[in-house]
């Protein structure tokens, strides 16, 4: 297939840990099935990274303002699926910093880039969203739950969900919870979920995790092949547009101890190791919801994904190197 044929993807914020998994994986079709590209805001790619994705262009841009957006079809020509990874995700620095998360994690700009650009098919919007919508006073919330979150971070991702569901008419919204797995291809500095835990309980000594958070962590390869069955889907039915809500976890809901305790038990520590604390015991600065567990299937119906389980998540992440191209 002639390159100016093949079905252009870009991946909004893809220098971080989702965006560069997601990446890998896209860049595996792009040969014979996409053309693949990526936006970043302050830091240029790494000439590791170019040399993994030597076929992937990269755009800087500026989410706040919109700068760069308009460089990207006007290269590549008009998207057909645009995933947007993009937030200001730490809950604590959306609290210090309101104004930037709402201009950060409400995508006006990419919205008013899309609608402007008169493409013949109106290209699908797959935006990533958080269980922290959700109040956190009951357990598997679905997508027709009230939305009441506790802070910023929560309520920026509302405001955001309005203002796609308002303002754009081909969409899936992704309600993720926490994402784990192994380190892309290429390692991030950031200290990743499971990670921090196998890093405290592996020098011997005890370790404190709340035992009364819950959450639905899912394992990342398996967002990712969500994502590449809306992007499959929306390509195979073009012209018809989505409007959906996902609920976008994993199997099992598990606290931050019952985490603990798994990785223990991959890893062969012992557990009595884990100790068991009230998440109200700590001041985070900022309020966290109690249990924002989710019912996922409206997930596993939409896509037909057989979804990772908590411990095997865990043995893959553990038990594995970066992922690659290879």
């Amino acid at each position: 297939m002639e390159d100016g044929k093949r079905d252009l993807v870009v991946v909004v914020g893809g220098s971080g840990y989702l965006g560069l998994h997601l990446l890998a994986e896209l860049a595996k079709c792009q040969a014979h099935k996409y053309r693949v590209a990526y936006t970043y805001h302050s830091q240029p790619p790494s000439p590791q990274l170019q040399q993994h994705l030597p076929n992937v262009k990269s755009f800087q841009v500026d989410l706040v303002t919109g700068h760069g957006l308009d460089s990207i079809s006007s290269a590549l020509g008009f998207p057909h699926v645009v995933v947007n990874c993009a937030a200001l995700s730490n809950p604590r620095a959306c609290e210090q910093n309101p104004n930037a998360a709402m201009a950060i994690n409400v995508p006006r700009t990419v919205v008013e880039w899309l609608t402007s650009m008169n493409a013949p098919t109106l290209p699908l919007l797959i935006h990533l969203s958080t269980d922290q919508v959700y109040e956190g006073i009951k357990s598997f919330y679905t997508e027709d739950d009230e939305t009441k979150p506790v802070n910023v971070y929560g309520r920026s991702k509302v405001v955001a969900e309005i203002y796609v569901k308002s303002n754009y008419a081909n969409y899936a919204i992704l309600r993720s919870s926490i994402i784990y797995g192994p380190q892309p291809f290429i390692p991030l500095p950031k200290t990743l979920p499971l990670q921090w835990i196998d890093g405290v309980l592996s020098g011997g000594g005890e370790g404190e995790f709340f035992c009364d958070e819950f959450r639905c962590p899912i394992y990342v390869k398996d967002v990712v092949n969500v994502i590449e069955l809306l992007i499959a889907k929306s390509i195979a039915t073009e012209g018809s547009h989505m409007h959906l809500v996902l609920n976008l976890g994993g199997p099992d809901k598990v606290s931050r101890a019952d985490m603990a305790d798994v990785v223990a038990e991959v890893q062969g520590y012992n557990k009595e190791f884990v100790k068991r604390v009230s998440a109200l015991s700590v001041n985070r600065g900022v309020a966290s919801p109690s249990d924002i567990s989710m019912d996922i299937r409206n997930l596993v119906a939409e896509v037909g994904i057989n979804l990772t389980s908590f411990v095997t998540g865990v043995a893959l992440t553990l038990h594995s190197t970066p992922s690659s191209l290879e």
